[in-house]
């Protein structure tokens, strides 16, 4: 008995490297496209100013650290060198440091200071719509 079904033809598999060459053509196209259009605008971000500082919301103890590096503790000047002293009973400095002051010139402050055992944390202050300080 004889087949009356037709033999199997020979199927050659689809080669897709050519789609997946023209997709990652147009993802580069797509994205050197949008990379220039965010390039050419410039974002200026305002950084927030804290004019009246409640601080008694704040940690304790709290250092603050000026732009010209002078230091407070709790709001009390103090000198530099004898903040190790002070922060005999306390396992942790809360630091709040102005704006313009680099991080590296408040890493030279508080390397100045004779800190042992002591976890240094820094204190953000977050503003509102209103511009208030909370």
């Amino acid at each position: 008995m004889k087949s009356r079904l037709m033999p199997p033809r020979n199927r050659h598999p689809i080669d897709s490297s050519l789609a997946i060459v023209n997709i990652v053509l147009l993802l580069i196209f797509f994205f050197l496209a949008t990379g220039s259009i965010m390039n050419s605008r410039t974002v200026e971000v305002a950084l927030p100013e804290t004019t009246a500082l409640p601080l008694d919301l704040l940690p304790k103890p709290l250092l603050t650290v000026s732009a010209a590096g002078d230091l407070a503790l709790n709001g009390e000047p103090i000198e530099a060198g004898t903040l190790g002293p002070l922060l005999i009973d306390s396992p942790s400095l809360y630091v709040l440091a102005d704006r313009d002051l680099s991080a590296g010139a408040l890493l030279d402050i508080l390397a100045g200071e004779d800190l042992l055992a002591v976890a240094v944390r820094l204190v953000t202050i977050h503003r509102k719509d209103g511009g208030d300080a909370s």
